[in-house]
């Protein structure tokens, strides 16, 4: 076993939830159009998800503007019951 097989057998297994992460951690969507495509809702169902407290949706105090980190909201929607409907 090479030296760089040792490195690489630490790291967990690539599955799909980690692979959206490694991609792209820190990719915001801008705008409740980006959100509710990500989320695969309507603008109006991610208007009224922002409402929400535990949804990952923020809009700063004083900005009419939407944001989002798709990897929150990925954690958010992995989180939710098989169930539910975002």
């Amino acid at each position: 076993m090479s030296s760089n097989e040792n490195k690489t057998t630490h790291f967990p297994p690539l599955d799909p939830w980690r692979l959206d992460g490694i991609l792209e951690p820190d990719r915001k969507l801008w705008g409740l159009p980006m959100i509710a495509e990500a989320l695969g809702v309507s603008v109006d169902k991610a208007r009224d998800l922002a409402q929400v407290r535990d949804v990952p949706i923020y809009r700063p105090a004083g900005s009419g503007s939407y944001f989002a980190f798709r990897s929150e909201l990925m954690a958010w929607l992995r989180g939710k019951s098989k169930h539910e409907n975002p």
